[in-house]
């Protein structure tokens, strides 16, 4: 009986499942609620190659529908995604529809108040992957702090959050504030981009306790345990749902001398460096989305995590047995790794030998207290 009970538990589960995914909708594909708030007015859209509607970039969509778009707002990667990560990214035109093209990366990460000028509204549609040092909510923060000083409405087009299935390590100590973390949030957030900009709002992040006219077209039928694969790379170095999944774990070695695979078929899909000891190698080339790679050109030893199971938590094992295996361990860390961890904490525990679990309790009442936080801007269950 019990096994029985068992099965139709199973079936029940994967008829669920099934159902959600058949009417699940994005917060762009429901154009019948937020196309008649975009009627009769300017817009601008804060977007790249993630906007999409089915196969059909967001831009094109708005114009084909004789909505007005006047401007577009380019994040880190570029409004094609192609960039590098930390590669200066120009301002221009788009080639397909001839609109200007305003980069909020490099020195002008916030719109100015002469770039808003003609613009009633702004949206914003950014894939995101769930992880703090992740720029887009830190593009997102800014663009609501711009659109508050001039009185200017945001509308957030709600995607899923392909590693919203947990919340995990170290609170940002705000002394540590950048643009890859700029909220007191840990480094796996577990919300959705239309959550996240809701909580910036309400614990008044933005400068001088500014409020952002915000509305949030949120997702229909979706819950934190649907799966979601992206439907195309979200950046340049993220290119299948694994990377993705190893992305908030892996992209800590960003602040050692170890490669994350840039420059390789499998980037954060493996990791190494050309004085480790392993049967595992790969050779970081030059090329497009990996200008000049970490070890460039040189025989990394390492270990392949192409077919490693899913995460369902940070994982630092990786970190702490390279360190360990590492013979120059001051060499080892750079000065972004603290901004990456959120704080000089997690360097010096490595330092000094603290297991994973030593780590882990260090972080877990912060945790706790951001996830009471978290609940108040949650809009999906889980099943």
């Amino acid at each position: 009986m019990a096994k029985i009970n068992h099965l139709f538990f199973c079936v029940f589960c994967f008829l669920h499942w099934s159902c959600a995914q058949s009417t699940f909708q994005l917060g762009a594909e429901q154009t019948d609620v937020y196309f008649p708030l975009l009627k009769d007015k300017s817009v601008a859209v804060v977007g790249n190659q993630s906007s999409l509607i089915a196969s059909t970039h967001l831009v094109d969509s708005l114009l084909n529908s004789e909505i007005e778009v006047v401007k577009v707002f380019s994040p880190e990667h570029g409004f094609r995604g192609t960039a590098d990560a930390g590669a200066y990214i120009e301002s221009g035109v788009d080639e397909r529809t001839g609109l200007p093209i305003v980069s909020l990366y490099g020195s002008n990460k916030k719109p100015k108040a002469n770039q808003l000028e003609g613009v009633d509204v702004l949206v914003f549609d950014i894939q995101d992957v769930g992880a703090r040092f992740y720029t887009y909510i830190s593009t997102l923060h800014y663009v609501m702090e711009a659109a508050a000083e001039n009185s200017i409405p945001v509308l957030v087009l709600d995607r899923p959050n392909p590693n919203g299935h947990y919340v995990d390590g170290p609170v940002l100590d705000t002394a540590y504030r950048s643009f890859v973390g700029m909220h007191p949030i840990p480094i796996v957030h577990g919300m959705t981009i239309g959550e996240y900009a809701q909580m910036i709002n309400g614990e008044k992040w933005l400068k001088d306790g500014l409020h952002c006219e915000l509305t949030v077209v949120s997702m229909t039928s979706y819950n934190r345990n649907i799966p979601y694969d992206l439907p195309v790379k979200p950046s340049p170095n993220l290119p299948n749902a694994q990377a993705v999944n190893l992305y908030p774990s892996l992209c800590l070695f960003e602040g050692t001398n170890i490669s994350v695979g840039r420059g390789t078929e499998l980037p954060f899909q493996h990791y190494g460096a050309p004085f480790l000891t392993s049967d595992y190698s790969f050779i970081p080339r030059s090329g497009p989305g990996a200008k000049s790679p970490k070890h460039e050109g040189k025989k990394c030893f390492g270990k392949d995590l192409s077919k490693h199971p899913k995460l369902n938590q940070l994982d630092l094992s990786f970190l702490i047995d390279t360190y360990m295996e590492c013979q120059n361990k001051d060499e080892f860390f750079n000065p972004f790794f603290d901004k990456l961890a959120g704080n000089n904490v997690l360097r010096n525990q490595i330092n000094d030998g603290k297991s994973e679990e030593e780590i882990r309790q260090s972080w877990a009442a912060e945790l706790e207290g951001f996830m009471k936080m978290r609940n108040t801007y949650l809009l999906y269950p889980f099943f």
